[in-house]
């Protein structure tokens, strides 16, 4: 495509954002003296800025959300159409793309019956953390208040959802946090805290104990990843999940899976939670939902779950106090009824799948040519090579390294990712994401570009 960007003027765009955008994750004391990369226009998996240069995307808009890919007309379509009908109602009252969204999701989630909408993957995960301590007041007495998160998942910007955070770079500078949530140890198994033949389920007994450490009668629910995404693309050890679902039953501590990076195909299923045989009481799901056409996110629970919220109709504090402004905004679901068509219409769960086994086959060739590669993981399009300095110790490379591999792809024009300010020493993971449409060329592309980097920056 031909953008011609050249003969178009936007310095004034460009010095705009320079002199007033406050950009996310971003250190902006270079742009004192140099421009801020502004983009334009996507078309597929292909992203154009303002100086006319083109990149193939291969982390979804930068953070592992345009799963349809850009420029997808049929989604602005039904979001113009249903803005121009009614744009807004507070999520008090329903509408109709809220219903038939709501129904449509639902169909894909076995055991699942109810929606809550609200805006970004922080307000969905926060609606849980607030669901679980309406829950500990109204039906424990105050017991069963205490939330389990993991070590290098990730939950969110809100306070709360930082002190469910097990990724201490992205909390430092942010405490004092939320009291009530407490950590358990991750299911890295390459870098193994336990020397055991079944991992997985050593990973998952060491929640365990942590439960029996602060009292069952004090935790209410435990909060994870089903693959773990910033923290270092983390897929779980066989036997994990299927016994971490055996000690939460027994202590009867509700199950909340995060699948605001996973959730809506990106793992090659619907949900990541349904490649390991889980049945959560939450799922929460924000990124892919709309694939960023509209801001939507989404708390789904058990009818449970939902049962505990209407137990007696003349207590005004007995139902779920609360509201998301901005659920209440129907481009959202309109956007996502539209995305979940295209995924079907179009085949992309098991375009997922297949290229995601091509992208994985490429990166180990990619191990077996370059010793800095340790571990290669993954699971569908949402895969990760650790890069080590040395694989018998496996010492991380250090982070200027790692970040010197993503700046060559970018000159490429490839954009790949790579941890950034999660785990101190361990910021070392290379992250690809692909939209779900991928073909073999960009797979092989994306791939190429990393084995070029590396080649340069560990020659």
């Amino acid at each position: 495509m031909n953008m011609n960007l050249q003969s178009n003027d936007l310095t004034g765009v460009v010095a705009a954002d320079r002199a007033h955008v406050w950009h996310h994750l971003t250190q902006h004391k270079p742009f004192e003296s140099i421009d801020p990369r502004v983009m334009v226009e996507g078309r597929g998996m292909r992203l154009w800025d303002a100086v006319g240069r083109e990149y193939l995307d291969a982390v979804s808009g930068g953070v592992w959300t345009v799963n349809v890919g850009y420029g997808r007309e049929s989604i602005a379509n039904a979001v113009r159409d249903q803005l121009v009908k009614l744009n807004y109602f507070a999520g008090s009252a329903g509408s109709v793309p809220g219903a038939l969204f709501a129904q449509r999701l639902i169909e894909k989630m076995p055991g699942m019956s109810r929606v809550y909408y609200s805006n970004s993957g922080s307000e969905a995960n926060e609606k849980v953390f607030k669901m679980v301590r309406q829950i500990s007041a109204r039906h424990h007495g105050g017991r069963k208040s205490k939330i389990l998160f993991r070590e290098r998942d990730y939950h969110g910007t809100t306070i709360s959802c930082l002190s469910a955070g097990g990724q201490p770079e992205r909390n430092a500078l942010y405490g004092p946090f939320t009291p009530g949530f407490v950590a358990v140890p991750h299911c890295l198994e390459y870098r193994a805290q336990w020397d055991v033949e079944n991992y997985g389920e050593r990973a998952a007994d060491a929640i365990e104990e942590v439960i029996l450490r602060e009292g069952p009668d004090t935790i209410g629910a435990i909060c994870l990843e089903p693959v773990t995404a910033g923290g270092g693309v983390i897929t779980p050890p066989e036997g994990y999940w299927q016994r971490v679902q055996e000690i939460c039953r027994k202590h009867s501590i509700l199950i909340h899976i995060d699948e605001v990076v996973c959730g809506v195909g990106r793992t090659g299923t619907w949900f990541g939670y349904q490649n390991y045989g889980v049945q959560p009481d939450f799922v929460t799901m924000a990124k892919g939902v709309a694939s960023g056409y509209a801001a939507i996110s989404c708390t789904v629970t058990t009818e449970a779950v939902f049962e505990m919220f209407k137990d007696d109709a003349a207590d005004p504090l007995s139902y779920f106090r609360d509201i998301s402004t901005f659920g209440g905004c129907t481009s959202g679901p309109a956007a996502a009824l539209e995305n979940l068509r295209i995924i079907e219409d179009e085949g992309l769960l098991d375009n997922t799948v297949a290229m995601g086994d091509r992208l994985m086959a490429n990166l180990r060739d990619l191990a077996d040519k370059h010793p800095v590669i340790g571990n290669v993981r993954g699971k569908g399009l949402f895969c990760g090579a650790e890069l080590v300095a040395d694989r018998t110790t496996k010492e991380p490379v250090a982070e200027k390294l790692a970040q010197a591999v993503v700046a060559d792809c970018m000159a490429q024009g490839v954009i790949i990712g790579v941890t950034n300010r999660s785990i101190t020493g361990y910021n070392n993971t290379l992250c690809l994401s692909p939209a779900l449409i991928a073909t073999p060329d960009d797979i092989d592309r994306i791939t190429d570009a990393i084995d070029g980097a590396l080649g340069r920056v560990f020659a």
